[in-house]
């Protein structure tokens, strides 16, 4: 064989390779329930085929699906594309491994098929994408992107070929819109057959658990609460169990220990680490207070608080998908979230409740009231009893709650008086069937008249609700506002 014929079969040796390497497919999941048909929802709003560039945003809490559904995507359309790249964990790469840099070095080996360029710093590698890209038809996924640093200065659609379509994942929609996305994928939760499904697999190898498995899988279905992440761990988890483990595996996730609890919390948790404090303390007191309570009421009480919670606080724990808000105005909260939330505040302090920010399970809260165990770290009380019941207080239950923000009564009954409250009190709620134990006389029907603790400055009061209570006058405490009804 001469000269020209080996050259020329290398050439076609070496396009074959370069065509092999860059469309490699990417591992969706093991068992890729309802991903297909998400994909074709997402391949539909890409519109692959019509001229211009795009970018499009697939949104959605941890574990939800976004990053499968993005390599689905990928596999069906990167062949009609002069070069496709995809970009796992931009949010980690960007915190290490050198950072946007090295993202940027990534994709211009990838789309230009392991060419080796040496970029020095960012802005060269900007010049070095428009000079080297600006004609080709490209597709480019970032993958869990949650700071706008990430997006910006460092990659845009239009520095691509006509055609191009980027496609960005991220927990984040407000960081979408900044970013100008228009086009929005949000991805939902499993519908429970395809829920049953997944686990099933998981758990079975099958499509359908077998019959006296049923009952118990339909337990785990609703833990899961249509979360693929949650569903695929705890499947695995339960993989070749008997009954009985099923039983006693699904009973101890009321609990916060063992798998695959720690390995679903590991993933959500990532969340909550990128927020910012005040953020982080909303989504804490709505884990812990008021999941399914109106909007506006929480946002009153929040908003009383001395964290200076903006007005826009809900929004953005919508926009990150932590929360959604129903027809009803109610807050709604996935059962894991709520759980990691309430899992948050039990580390502040496992073993003495009153060492915590928050108490809201009642065997807490009748501990620190009964046994005065408060401390100045409790900034918020709700007491819900599975039955109504009478705490006995102890006289000097509030006296070391000095930081006490909150104070909330749903449906207990108190014996006792209370020596001292916090000055920081913002927002007081009780049973107006019996408030007697803050010291209130009732000398007539209609007419409450306040003796409380002569050391209490009711400054920074805001609202003192009492409901179901049937005054019609209040005297004293001018600084409030009262809510009778």
């Amino acid at each position: 064989m001469g000269r020209y014929e080996a050259t020329f079969i290398n050439k076609i040796v070496k396009e074959i390779l370069v065509d092999v390497l860059q469309h490699t497919y990417l591992n969706v999941a093991k068992y890729p329930v309802g991903i297909r048909s998400c994909a074709k929802e997402v391949e539909k709003i890409l519109g692959v085929g019509a001229n211009g560039r795009c970018v499009v945003g697939i949104w959605g809490t941890s574990g939800i699906g976004k990053t499968t559904i993005a390599k689905a995507v990928y596999n069906a359309i990167a062949l009609k594309f002069q070069g496709s790249c995809f970009l796992a964990d931009v949010r980690e790469t960007s915190i290490q491994h050198g950072g946007l840099l090295q993202l940027q070095k990534t994709l211009l080996s990838k789309i230009l098929c392991d060419t080796e360029l040496k970029v020095v710093d960012v802005h060269e590698g900007i010049s070095l994408m428009k000079k080297l890209l600006r004609k080709k038809k490209i597709l480019l996924i970032l993958d869990d992107v949650d700071e706008l640093k990430q997006l910006n200065n460092w990659v845009e659609v239009d520095w691509f070929g006509e055609g191009s379509r980027v496609i960005i994942t991220t927990k984040d929609r407000g960081l979408l819109e900044s970013y100008g996305v228009k086009l929005i994928y949000k991805v939902q939760k499993l519908e429970d057959d395809k829920g049953l499904e997944l686990l099933s697999l998981n758990a079975f190898g099958r499509k359908e658990p077998p019959v006296d498995y049923l009952s118990l899988a339909r337990h785990a279905i609703a833990y899961a609460q249509g979360l693929p992440l949650a569903l695929n761990l705890i499947g695995s988890h339960l993989r070749n169990k008997s009954i009985d483990r099923w039983q006693a595996i699904l009973d101890s996730y009321d609990s916060y220990e063992g798998e695959p609890y720690r390995g679903i919390q590991r993933i959500l948790r990532k969340s909550y680490d990128a927020w910012d404090y005040v953020v982080q303390q909303v989504f804490l007191d709505i884990a812990c207070f008021f999941k399914g309570e109106d909007k506006d009421y929480v946002l009153e009480i929040l908003r009383s608080s001395k964290l200076n919670v903006p007005q826009d606080c809900m929004e953005v724990l919508v926009e990150n998908a932590i929360i959604t808000i129903d027809k009803d105005n109610r807050i709604l909260m996935h059962d894991l979230l709520e759980k990691m939330g309430k899992h948050i505040v039990y580390e502040e302090s496992p073993t003495e409740p009153g060492k915590r920010s928050r108490l809201w399970f009642h065997e807490d809260v009748y501990n620190v009231l009964t046994e005065n165990r408060g401390t100045k770290k409790i900034r918020g009380i709700v007491v819900k009893l599975p039955e109504p019941d009478v705490i006995p207080l102890n006289a000097e239950s509030f006296l070391q709650m000095v930081n006490l923000e909150i104070f909330i009564n749903r449906n207990a009954r108190f014996s006792g008086h209370v020596d001292y409250l916090s000055n920081d009190l913002r927002w007081i709620e009780l049973d107006g069937r019996d408030f007697q134990y803050l010291g209130f006389n009732i000398p007539q029907k209609h007419t409450v008249v306040f003796n409380l603790p002569s050391n209490y400055n009711p400054k920074h009061l805001v609202t003192f609700d009492i409901p179901n209570s049937g005054i019609r006058q209040l005297k004293g405490f001018k600084v409030c506002i009262f809510i009778l009804k």
